[in-house]
């Protein structure tokens, strides 16, 4: 695991400036603190920081072809490194470290940009064709590994894995995008090709970038299709998910470094927790987070996983005061973040990092099987808005006239998305804040008129027939690559710890995606055929209690512990000449949290962060080292 950077000058007349990676470089020694290598030819420049998993002697980066015109750095593991290996040593090419990098030199010499679709695992890929003359990026299906890029007025293109690592670049000059200040408020992330700043894309996952004689193009390599489906019966297409899952585990288990599981106590974790236990000799190492407040708390569930499988297992509990770490993590995400489940994301990979440097998770599993209770509720108002021919929508806006204020509200909203067409049935569902809440909190410039204005349409493709199976496809392309996938990377390579996603692997998703719906959300419940190879493996308790998911509290911390941290933020002055928020709209938001008639925790969280980030990257500048975390 690695951060990677580099410059290519589009004027291939002109030489680059070698310390200028360096710099790069150092912005994110957090990713890979154990080596640094760079390479230089003419007005091209790739460096890394490589955090080392597998071959620790002899894989340092950058890597090159046998004559020396083909350089790689790269950020991420191939799983099936010693597959392709055997193949392209049978096709002659000679290997000279035991790297899985390696593999990615010799593959792209035999196949070309191709040679992607070969990798089965997470990557971000930066590779430098001397012979060509030109540099390739690439990214993996899912966008498990960040990768940033933008050209400088001077005509060099620059790329690395955080957005940080740009204020090195000479030419360089951040501006806030408007467009994605509002998608931040409007989702809680800045969804892709977009970032936070104007002119700076992320590679969108399953995309190469070619740059080639001053032209710069993106091209698609891989889509995930939902058809046609499998025609098996439900036990054999249960015995084949099984073997999915456990090959999946299995090509995660090679490491040179000790490893465990983050487990949550949840059926996704859950399963890779055991999973790995039947393929190891020794005790899985796994580790959980928890809470005070028991509707957040999933210690016991996950201590009695753990009992199971005869774990080495280790626990923390997460208290209020925890949101003060905000103000320095932001460092990491370097664009503004409001998932609040970040908090004890980096709290658990900060303890599995003092006993493991590589942990297994149960992310995707929702996206993958349809467990989220969205999809569930989705389902329910779509039937009620057939149901009631249209008339829906002003039979809950009469019954909100006569409900308490928490019910009338809440009963508006429904009524409102009973209105609407699809996507947006579903994705006003989804979405942090309404077009009236975005009205209230950000002056009309940002507010816009759409919430979902650059989303839509990753939700309605045309190769997919069922609207459930759009929103799933949907998800993976949005919600799971701009917000869980990053909230995990950037969590984990704080704490210098890599994170391995059995559930995302490509062959598995393959899979799954043509599994009937009917086998993943039945009778009103989800993960169904999931829940079923699950109940062979783990205790009963687990399959059947409430999913909680991996929040904090937020809601009941911003009416206590962290009011006066809320107050104190948003009344400040540097907030209010931001020329970003409408202050009077967020006062009254707070207001209305704080008498406990309304809950505006996500807005609010949001504002927080924003506002924390803004600090730090616009009013503080750029550091090369970040603030020190509290321990």
């Amino acid at each position: 695991m690695c951060g990677i950077a580099g410059l290519y000058t589009l004027d291939e007349t002109r030489p680059a400036d070698p310390s200028i990676v360096d710099a790069m470089c150092r912005m994110i020694v957090h990713r890979g603190p154990d080596d640094q290598g760079v390479h230089v030819h003419g007005g091209a420049q790739i460096g890394m920081r490589r955090l080392s998993i597998i071959d620790l002697a002899s894989g340092h980066q950058p890597i090159h072809n046998e004559e020396r015109t083909v350089w790689v750095v790269f950020n991420g593991e191939i799983y099936n490194f010693r597959e392709l290996r055997r193949e392209l040593e049978a096709l002659g090419h000679r290997f000279y470290t035991q790297t899985d990098t390696e593999c990615i030199v010799h593959a792209y010499e035999q196949y070309g940009e191709d040679c992607f679709r070969r990798l089965r695992g997470m990557f971000g890929i930066a590779i430098l064709d001397l012979r060509e003359r030109k540099l390739v990026l690439a990214r993996d299906r899912l966008g498990k590994k960040p990768l940033y890029y933008t050209t400088t007025p001077d005509g060099t293109l620059a790329f690395a894995s955080e957005l940080k690592c740009l204020y090195a670049v000479p030419g360089f000059w951040p501006r806030i995008s408007a467009e994605a200040t509002h998608d931040y408020f409007a989702l809680g992330y800045v969804p892709a090709p977009a970032s936070i700043y104007e002119g700076v894309h992320k590679l969108p996952p399953a995309h190469y970038l070619v740059v080639r004689q001053g032209q710069v193009s993106v091209q698609r390599y891989w889509q995930l299709d939902f058809g046609p489906k499998w025609q098996a019966g439900e036990a054999e297409l249960k015995g084949q998910l099984l073997e999915k899952l456990e090959d999946a585990v299995r090509a995660r288990l090679v490491s040179d470094v000790p490893f465990g599981a983050f487990l949550s106590g949840g059926i996704d974790s859950s399963v890779v927790a055991v999973l790995m236990a039947r393929n190891l000799a020794a005790p899985v190492k796994t580790f959980t987070i928890g809470f005070k407040e028991a509707a957040f708390n999933e210690l016991p569930d996950a201590r009695a996983v753990a009992t199971h499988i005869g774990a080495d297992h280790h626990e923390l509990i997460v208290e209020a005061d925890a949101v003060g770490l905000l103000k320095d993590l932001v460092w990491y995400f370097d664009e503004p973040f409001g998932d609040s489940s970040a908090i004890p994301t980096y709290l658990v990979s900060r303890l599995a990092a003092q006993h493991v440097k590589m942990v297994l998770s149960g992310d995707g599993g929702d996206e993958l099987f349809a467990g989220y209770e969205r999809y569930r509720r989705f389902q329910r108002l779509d039937a009620f808005a057939r149901g009631t021919l249209g008339l829906g929508g002003t039979a809950l806006r009469a019954a909100s006239l006569v409900a308490g204020k928490a019910r009338g509200v809440r009963l508006r909203r429904i009524a409102d998305r009973v209105d609407q067409p699809y996507p947006q049935r579903y994705l006003s569902g989804v979405a942090l804040n309404t077009a009236a809440d975005l009205r209230m909190l950000l002056v009309p410039e940002v507010a816009g008129n759409d919430p979902f204005v650059r989303v839509s349409d990753r939700f309605t493709r045309a190769d997919i027939a069922d609207p459930m199976e759009k929103i799933l496809a949907g998800d993976i392309d949005t919600y799971l690559a701009d917000d869980i996938l990053v909230k995990v990377d950037r969590m984990t390579m704080a704490n210098s710890l890599e994170a391995r996603s059995p559930l995302l692997d490509h062959e598995l998703l393959e899979f799954a995606a043509r599994l009937p719906l009917d086998l993943k959300l039945r009778n009103g419940s989800g993960k169904y055929l999931l829940k079923q190879v699950a109940r062979d493996l783990l205790p009963a308790a687990v399959l059947d209690k409430p999913k909680q998911g991996f929040a904090i509290p937020v809601a009941k911390w911003f009416r206590e512990d962290l009011r006066e941290l809320m107050l104190d933020t948003l009344a400040d002055r540097r907030f209010r000449e931001r020329g970003i928020f409408n202050t009077a709209g967020v006062r009254r938001c707070m207001e209305l949290h704080l008498a406990g008639s309304h809950d505006y925790s996500e807005p609010l969280w949001l504002l927080l962060t924003y506002e924390m980030w803004a600090r730090r990257f616009i009013d503080g500048g750029v550091q090369a080292r970040p603030v020190p975390v509290a321990a």
